[in-house]
């Protein structure tokens, strides 16, 4: 039986490689996952409910729910931000050269 090695990616360009994707789809991979984080970690911290992040943002509970389980699938970039803002932050972009 062949054995196989496991991938252990250590950055985005790494992991878009490991999945067969462009660099540019790891780097918004990247950019979502952190945009996601914050906010999980922001709800957390001032302990609200879905239902009140939902309010916050003007957007539906199912949304929030989806955002704070880490299902970002089918919710956009404009969404993420739009929620951040409502919790009272604010993303900030660093521009790097790409690899």
């Amino acid at each position: 039986m062949k054995k196989i090695n496991p991938v252990v990616p250590r950055n985005s360009k790494e992991l878009a490689s490991a999945l067969g994707l462009t660099p540019a789809d790891g780097a918004e991979i990247e950019l979502r996952s952190e945009l996601n984080s914050k906010i999980v970690e922001i709800v957390a911290r001032k302990k609200l409910t879905h239902a009140e992040v939902a309010r916050l943002a003007k957007t539906s509970r199912t949304r929030v729910t989806a955002i704070l389980n880490r299902n970002t699938k089918s919710v956009s970039t404009d969404l993420l931000l739009r929620v951040l803002y409502a919790l009272g932050y604010m993303a900030k972009l660093r521009t790097r050269r790409a690899a």
